[in-house]
């Protein structure tokens, strides 16, 4: 055939063209059956070379396929392939046969999805919001291989993934995200208000709905936030007139440094001590020369 005779002449030249091929590409099979994955390679790679297996999970993690735990109870490397005995959902992702010798390498992908229907979706969506606020919903099959699409409905009716093409959807302005499940309104009117729920599918079964949810939206409460406002300042005037009339009052320790005022204490006397000093007083008011010369006056008068 052709390629055999390419490679004779490429042999001739000294060249080589080191090539490895599948004939199973993708791969989609249900979960809990097998599964076949096919690698060949050019023969200047020779009779026995390195053939090895990788697996990259649909995070971009790369594992080696060893044969052992957690892969040798399903797994079964053949000459020309890989098997898996019996899918489960976490094997799907892509497989890597890379073969090698002396002096070349070549690698092929194979991409195996296992197919798993959709689950009834965790969806989050508001009681309650304000006019004009940012509001997102959120809808999530974590179950649906390969991932589910996604679909809002309000009031029974499905929204259109852009409004602004539909008559009946024109005023609406939000954003409908159908790969991640996203519904946003940027900002929300009166006109949003109503039932809203979503709905999983992917093709591979019966599509899943959540739970219905009425997201009410409220005009905000201006005369209520000014109210609050009036309460709040007539508050701190009542707590400034308290600290002003207990500082006025002394009921607050002062800052002044406080000055000690000192009284001599009384002396008690008992009665002999008190007519000793009166008569001791008396001889000497007498014995003044004005005194007695009073007195004599008082006395002829």
């Amino acid at each position: 055939n052709l390629s055999f005779f390419l490679f004779l002449f490429l042999s001739l030249l000294g060249l080589h063209a080191f090539s490895v091929s599948t004939t199973t590409s993708t791969v989609m099979v249900n979960e809990n059956s097998g599964a076949d994955m096919t690698c060949s390679f050019s023969g200047d790679f020779g009779a026995t070379p390195r053939v090895e297996w990788k697996f990259r999970d649909l995070k971009g993690t790369v594992s080696f396929i060893y044969f052992d735990a957690p892969f040798k109870e399903r797994f079964t490397q053949y000459n020309g392939g890989l098997r898996i005995s019996k899918t489960v959902r976490s094997d799907t992702g892509d497989y890597l046969c890379e073969v090698s010798t002396n002096g070349g390498f070549a690698s092929t992908s194979i991409k195996l999805t296992v197919i798993v229907p959709p689950a009834v979706p965790v969806s989050r969506i508001p009681n309650s919001v304000t006019t004009g606020s940012n509001v997102r919903m959120t809808c999530f099959d974590p179950e649906g291989s390969p991932p589910s699409t996604y679909q809002w409905y309000k009031d029974n009716t499905p929204l259109p993934e852009d409004p602004s093409k539909f008559p009946n959807f024109k005023n609406m302005t939000y954003k409908m995200n159908i790969q991640n499940g996203n519904l946003e309104f940027p900002s929300v009117a009166k006109t949003d208000q109503g039932q809203y729920f979503c709905e999983a599918s992917n093709g591979k079964g019966p599509a899943q709905r959540g739970q219905p949810v009425l997201m009410q939206v409220r005009d905000l409460n201006t005369g209520g936030i000014a109210a609050g406002v009036i309460v709040a300042l007539l508050a701190i005037a009542a707590l400034i007139f308290g600290l002003w009339y207990a500082n006025k009052k002394g009921y607050l320790p002062s800052n002044k440094p406080k000055t000690a005022v000192y009284t001599q204490p009384r002396q008690t006397y008992d009665e002999d001590d008190v007519s000793t000093k009166c008569f001791h007083y008396i001889t000497l008011y007498l014995a003044d020369p004005f005194i007695q010369s009073e007195l004599q006056i008082m006395m002829y008068i």
